[in-house]
């Protein structure tokens, strides 16, 4: 076995994952001169995370004998410095977090000694206050974190063996949007960033050549061009849209397709809306009236101010069908789709619905009908924009004309006939952008011969802005009732069909306007020009072919694609088509092809298209696996690789692991960092990673940058494989780890074991696959997580369907956000707009789901058998479901026991009154009455479920004689159990509520 010759980083001992994700969490809700706010890139890693991960990869670990005494001294020196700084810096000092302020009052170069080994490991947590701390939206301008930070990474980098006066290379070959090479330059290494898509290039050429070599004049000169643009574009266009009426300044037009009623006898035209809401408030609301014209036969619509939430009934379309207003016939999906096919969406005859007013702070938003002249001016428009409708023969029209791929889940507009880019536009979104197309090359030109240093970098800058433009102004953004704002099309990350949409007015100084986005982006500009004070190297490349050299990289740092989760290639081309007709003459490389380059992109999405049939789970490890073998050829022997990965399914975390083992590294430690919101749509709905895991790897080489052929012993990895997660896991539950995170984040030191050797053989010289330690590792995880579960008690006097009920609860937990699944399993890869999706959905269902995959390796790893346990569990295609308590009324009271989830139906919900009457029935069934107790389960999960339901029903008396005279409560494994799902159930549930009820009569009863 490779014997390590090299010290620790810090990233491989420790790291404050629960300080620095709560700095990643609060930096989502930030723009004001974030980097996100200069082009959407789709999946961003939080800059927080990226600078305390970079740091810690390339800082070693103080506390490891081989860390080279040099760097003690110098990062000794430099934090009793910083120490002293926050100290007699008021402001500096409250961006310390408690904890750290406490070192840094009582550091001193005396409490650092760094030729003192028991000073070491405060040196290591002094290093580790400095990155949580670091990690701080507010700290990361400010010039002593930047300073001390640099000066780490120079100590560092030159005490493991870099040339004085060269700094260490970070490379990122997935470098989307451009968050790693970003915080490099920060901490002050050198950046290489890579991407095969052409969005990614130009944002990382801004951050990484343009801010550096043009500082503030660069800011200065696209405010400037971004002003005349704009001046330019209203001029053109502004009359289009309203006269000009001083006291009116529009926000938003609302807008409906329309269908033409199939009923019998019917034939009238109306729109097809979601919801009739404005302004949705229980009281002084606003909504649609929908009023049939019998004269046009049409339905025409009014706004009534003032109504109340009873007062306003449901829109036209559910679920891809849609109900007629006048006759009350559904017209069914099949017909719905024909119909607007026939017109490319219906986006061109769309009527116009209403028309949102902006006014002063004091009054809000205000809502009326669209007037004549309105209406006249939208015609207007109509026909200046049937004069750009491509030719046959054009070149590259002025609206775009290139196709649209179908994923399913994803791109369903294409159903509905939207299947060129420029359908997706309506006739004034499509001039808004023609128009900008335009003047932003005329821009260039007079550039040129002004300062034509800056002309193309000054462009590049004006047409990522312009894409903010496109992102509100297309006829998938949405109304958001509840809060009176446009939604921008990419809510989620795909392209859903939108029946009812919102345009943004682009010249009210608000959502949609291109000043707004101009004047935001260059405060991106001004803020990043004060901490990049050296530039980085920006290259159109393909992962698996990397253009670097061999073994020169100090840290291989990468976020690549998550499986399946997101098809940024398609996604891109909505912006791609814009960009090619702006910027093809500035960046011709970038933009040779129609549409932006797909063959070598890493994804799966062969169950999304016929088109990707290929791009199946093979193709997804063979070209990660070329990839990682391309980052570890890249990396020095003793450099540092972390991948970060974030997908719920085990087939694309396997995938992920199967590519980098196969590719030698070996995975040395890996880390949760939350890193989404709780309020996100996949979130709400669905059992998914919080965190982002980070896994930290090396090279499995020898100094020479050989590979090495060690073999490992089956047994041997066996036997140490539950001592290492036994290990790691009361780590991860003390920073508040728990569920699918934990799990997950017990893979890197699990699989330390595995892939420190070129292969792992049994004792018959049999080689071990991969996925056959897998799912050893997942068995052990789930012993260690029962045993956290039920510390106090011995979980092996439980049952196996209480053991599995427990551990899938966990699975699902977050540290502060635990929610009931819909039993959808998906989250927002589907939209209640879309039909082809929706289908799936399981209406009113409880429970709580996992991937199907997860559930039986949760189930192997308990001893359970989910086939035994269909009285618990209930398996639908890839999904699982955990059964609601409610939903188990009939057989834990019924005479049938045996009786199939699937037949076990509640008839409304699980609510008082309807358990009340399964009650009812079920105890004319059994035969017990009102003076005698129900028959005790058979399991203790059983017994504790029917105490929850008891409760539930109001039937206090029954319970008490259940627990009492039945002699249910005097199992101390009963409360063991209650209490336990007490703390696992989500806080919003009636499970909790029910069980902890039943606990509340514990003390009352005796017990």
């Amino acid at each position: 076995m490779t014997t390590t010759t090299y010290p620790r980083r810090l990233i491989e001992v420790d790291l404050p994952i629960k300080r620095i994700s709560a700095h990643a969490r609060r930096e989502k809700s930030i723009r004001h001169g974030h980097i996100s706010t200069l082009h959407i890139w789709w999946a961003r890693r939080p800059l927080a995370a990226c600078r305390a991960v970079i740091c810690a990869s390339l800082w070693p670990d103080p506390a490891d004998e081989l860390c080279p005494p040099v760097f003690r001294t110098v990062a000794a020196h430099v934090l009793a410095e910083f120490g002293e700084l926050v100290r007699t810096d008021r402001a500096l000092a409250e961006l310390c977090s408690p904890e750290s302020f406490k070192r840094w009052q009582r550091t001193t170069k005396q409490t650092l000694r760094a030729n003192d080994p028991a000073c070491w490991p405060d040196l290591r947590y002094a290093l580790l206050d400095f990155i949580a701390d670091f990690a701080n939206w507010d700290a990361s301008t400010v010039p002593a974190y930047l300073e001390t930070s640099r000066a780490l990474t120079q100590a560092a980098h030159e005490a493991l063996g870099g040339m004085p006066g060269t700094r260490p290379l970070v490379v990122d070959p997935f470098a989307g949007g451009g968050a790693i090479p970003l915080e490099a330059l920060r901490v002050g290494a050198d950046a290489f960033a890579s991407d095969l898509n052409p969005i990614p290039i130009l944002l990382n050429k801004v951050v990484q050549e343009y801010i550096p070599r043009y500082g503030n004049d660069l800011a200065r000169q696209v405010r400037e061009s971004g002003i005349r643009v704009r001046a330019l574009i209203e001029q053109k266009l502004g009359a289009f849209y309203v006269s000009n009426d001083p006291n009116e300044k529009p926000y938003a037009f609302f807008w409906g397709r329309t269908i033409i009623c199939e009923g019998p006898s019917c034939g009238y035209r109306f729109p097809l809306i979601k919801s009739l809401w404005l302004r949705q408030k229980s009281k002084n609301g606003v909504a649609l009236e929908l009023k049939p014209n019998h004269r046009t036969r049409e339905v025409d619509i009014d706004v009534r101010i003032g109504v109340h939430l009873q007062e306003v009934g449901s829109g036209t379309s559910k679920q891809g069908a849609a109900t007629c207003p006048v006759c009350g016939y559904t017209t069914s999906v099949e017909s719905v789709r024909r119909q607007l096919s026939q017109r490319n969406g219906g986006t061109l005859d769309a009527q116009m619905l209403a028309i949102c007013i902006s006014s002063n702070s004091y009054i809000g938003k205000t809502y009326r009908k669209p007037t004549d002249d309105e209406r006249s001016r939208f015609n207007i428009a109509l026909a200046a924009y049937h004069r750009l409708i491509p030719n046959e023969g054009d070149d590259i029209p002025d609206i775009p004309n290139e196709m649209l791929n179908h994923l399913r889940g994803f791109f369903n507009v294409v159903l509905y006939g939207m299947k060129r880019w420029g359908d997706l536009f309506g006739p004034r979104q499509a001039l808004l952008m023609t128009s900008l197309t335009k003047e932003i090359r005329v821009e260039h030109q007079r550039l040129l011969n002004i300062c034509p240093d800056m002309a193309d970098a000054v462009a590049t800058c004006l047409a990522l802005a312009a894409g903010k433009v496109a992102q509100y102004n297309s006829s998938c953004c949405r109304w958001k009732s509840t809060g009176e704002t446009l939604i921008d099309m990419f809510g989620r990350q795909a392209i859903p069909m939108v029946w009812d949409f919102s345009e943004a007015y682009p010249f009210g100084g608000s959502t949609g306007d291109y000043g707004q986005y101009i004047e935001s982006f260059c405060t991106t500009l001004d803020t990043l020009s004060l901490v990049l004070s050296s530039s980085g190297t920006t290259q159109q490349a393909s992962a698996t072919q990397h253009p670097l050299p061999d073994n020169i990289v100090e840290a291989f740092v990468t976020d690549p694609p998550y499986y399946d989760a997101i098809p940024y290639a398609d996604l891109s081309d909505f912006f791609y088509v814009w960009h090619r007709r702006m910027l093809g003459n500035i960046h011709s490389e970038l933009y040779s092809g129609n549409l932006s380059p797909k063959d070598e992109e890493c994804v799966t999405l062969s169950h999304r298209a016929a088109m990707y049939r290929h791009k199946d789970r093979s193709f997804f490890e063979r070209m990660m696996s070329i990839a990682m073998a391309e980052g570890r050829r890249i990396t020095k022997p003793q450099g540092i690789g972390v991948v970060v990965f974030a997908n719920k399914s085990t087939t694309g975390w396997e995938a992920m692991i199967g590519a980098l083992v196969s590719s030698g590294w070996i995975i040395s430690a890996s880390w949760p960092i939350d890193t989404e919101m709780s309020s996100r749509l996949r979130a709400q709905d669905s059992a998914v990673l919080a965190s982002s895991v980070h896994l930290v790897c090396r090279p499995r080489e020898q100094a020479d940058g050989t590979l090495t052929e060690d073999i490992g012993d089956w047994r041997d990895v066996l036997q140490e494989l539950p001592l290492r997660i036994h290990e790691w896991m009361p780590r991860l539950a003390a920073e508040g780890v728990v569920g699918a995170d934990a799990i997950f984040a017990c893979l890197g030191p699990a699989l330390e074991i595995f892939s420190r050797y070129s292969r792992v053989e049994k004792a018959s010289g049999e080689q071990v696959k991969l996925g056959e330690y897998l799912e050893h590792v997942w068995a052990a995880v789930s012993r260690e997580a029962l045993s956290l579960l039920f510390k106090d008690a011995d979980a092996s006097g439980l049952e196996p369907d209480a053991r599995l009920t427990a551990m899938w609860l966990w699975t699902l937990s977050t540290a502060d956000d635990r929610r009931p699944s819909n039993g959808n399993g998906e989250g927002d890869e589907t939209d209640e707009n879309d039909d082809e999706s929706t289908s799936s959905k399981s209406a009113g269902k409880g429970g709580f789901s996992l991937e199907f995959d997860a559930a039986r390796k949760i189930a192997q790893g308990l001893g359970a058998n989910l086939d035994i346990l269909r009285h618990v569990v209930e398996v639908k295609g890839e999904t699982a479901r955990l059964i609601s308590v409610g939903e188990r009324t009939r057989y834990l009271f019924g005479k049938d026991e045996a009786m199939a989830p699937a037949n076990r139906k509640i008839k409304k919900s699980a609510q008082q009154m309807s358990l009340f009457a399964e009650l009812e029935q079920a105890e004319e069934e059994a035969g017990w009455g009102e003076k005698s107790a129900p028959p005790a389960g058979a399991t203790v999960l059983d017994r504790v479920h029917q105490a929850m339901i008891l409760f539930a029903a109001g039937r206090a008396e029954a319970m008490k004689r259940f627990l009492v005279e039945e002699g249910a409560g005097t199992d101390p494994r009963f409360w063991q159990l209650a209490q336990s799902l007490s703390a696992l159930y989500p806080t919003a549930t009636d499970e909790k509520r029910w069980v902890d009820g039943v606990l509340a009569r514990k003390k009352g009863l005796g017990f």
